[in-house]
C-alpha cells in the first residue's frame, strides 16, 4: 500500500500538481504503520520538507540518501544509457528506505521494516 502511495506521489511530481493532492498523499504516506520520516529533497540533497522535527536527522539523511540515489541513477545510466531510475528501495535490519526521484525533487520515505517490533529511540535513529 505504501508503494502505491509513493507511485501516486511520483505521478503528482510528473504532472507538477504540488498543492492539495500532494499534501494529501504525504498525509497518507505518513499514516502507514512503521513510517518514521518523509522527506522531500531538492537536486542538491537539501530537505525542503521533513515530517520529523529533528533537523539534524533530516539534513543528514537527505544528503546521504540523495548521494546514494545519484550513484544508483548513474550506475543504471552507465549500464544502459536509454534507461533511467524511477524508484529505489533499500532494506536493512532496522530501516527500509524508499526513494522516488524526479527531475527537480525526490521523495524519501524511511520506515521500520518490522512495524510490529518496537525499536528503542537509539535504534530508530541508526
Amino acid at each position: 500500500m505504501l508503494l502505491l502511495s509513493l507511485c501516486v506521489w511520483t505521478s503528482l511530481l510528473a504532472c507538477r500538481q504540488p498543492g492539495y493532492e500532494a499534501e494529501e498523499t504525504i498525509k497518507r504516506i505518513k499514516s502507514h504503520k512503521g513510517v518514521q520520516a518523509v522527506l522531500i529533497v531538492n537536486q542538491e540533497g537539501v530537505p525542503i520538507y521533513s515530517s520529523t522535527s529533528d533537523e539534524e536527522f533530516a539534513m543528514d539523511h537527505a544528503a546521504l540518501i540523495s548521494q546514494l540515489a545519484a550513484k544508483a541513477k548513474s550506475t543504471i545510466r552507465t549500464l544502459d544509457p536509454t534507461n533511467d531510475m524511477t524508484f529505489l528501495r533499500i532494506r536493512s535490519k532496522k530501516h527500509e528506505i524508499m526513494i522516488a526521484p524526479d527531475k527537480e525533487y525526490a521523495l524519501i520515505v524511511i520506515q521500520n521494516p518490522n512495524p510490529g517490533a518496537e525499536l528503542d529511540n537509539n535504534d530508530a535513529n541508526n
